[in-house]
């Protein structure tokens, strides 16, 4: 995985599906990678203190 996670950050379906049809593992695990980053620095500023448990 490249540390390169800004480059990943919303790419479109025309991508995707070339590194889907390429079998690029590698590209489209960054790509997870980055979208699940961005969604847990999101859940994180949603989570008030109070009500984690």
């Amino acid at each position: 995985m490249s540390n390169d996670l800004e480059r990943y950050s919303d790419p479109d379906n025309a991508t995707v599906a070339l590194y889907l049809l390429e079998n690029d593992a590698d590209e489209l695990t960054d790509i997870l990678v980055a979208a699940l980053d961005e969604a847990f620095r999101i859940l994180e500023g949603e989570a008030s203190p109070a009500t984690v448990h």
